[in-house]
């Protein structure tokens, strides 16, 4: 199992190379990247996984791109949208993640959906950026919609993952630091390395099935 951080933007979409934010990543206690639109690779003894984040796109374009990057060994994740949307990247195998769910209505993810990411092992990212950054009413809105994730999670035990979204190395934060955060939205230390460790249980091949042998 590898400490990971789920999405991080290196440039060209954000301002910081991947090889720089895998020595950061290093330094902050972290085993693995998932780095959007990069080719996978190693960097300082940091395993980076080439990471597709499909944004809202009609479904049909979306079950097609999911179809091209289902052999590519990428990290797929879908923005999510609203509660039909999400039931429906839910089903499509190939998605490993579902994340923006924090800035997704209320009834975006619910007990349906979540029974589903379980059986389907598709993972609800928790994009830590805006509890990061962002001030004021966006920030507990996020932290809300976080609590009933993880409300749901503690019943239904679909997999989780957190990222920092992170553009630069300015925006990563150590592994200390982001498991005091998650501490305040009722995780404890057991939750928080469940999460870190989401990417591998959401990437572990199926086990086989049982043959029975007469």
């Amino acid at each position: 199992m590898k400490i990971t951080d789920a999405c991080v933007c290196p440039y060209p979409c954000g301002d910081s190379s991947v090889r720089r934010m895998a020595l950061e990543a290093k330094n902050l206690g972290f085993d693995r990247l998932v780095a959007a639109d990069t080719p996978s690779g190693e960097f300082y003894g940091i395993e980076v996984c080439t990471g597709i984040i499909i944004w809202s796109t009609p479904l049909k374009d979306l079950i097609n791109r999911v179809k091209r990057e289902r052999n590519s060994e990428a990290v797929v994740s879908v923005e999510a949208g609203d509660n039909g949307f999400n039931r429906a990247v839910i089903s499509l195998k190939g998605v490993h993640i579902i994340r923006g769910i924090q800035s997704a209505e209320k009834t975006a993810f619910d007990h349906v959906a979540a029974k589903m990411a379980a059986d389907n092992r598709v993972a609800i990212d928790l994009d830590l950026s805006l509890l990061l950054s962002g001030w004021g009413i966006t920030r507990q809105r996020a932290m809300h919609r976080f609590r009933d994730v993880l409300t749901l999670e503690q019943r239904f035990e679909f997999p989780l993952t957190i990222s920092s979204y992170a553009h630069s190395i300015m925006d990563m934060r150590a592994v200390r630091e982001i498991t005091g955060l998650c501490s305040l939205m009722g995780m404890d230390i057991p939750d928080v390395e469940k999460a870190f460790f989401g990417v591998d249980i959401i990437t572990a091949s199926p086990d086989p099935a049982v043959k029975v042998i007469r």
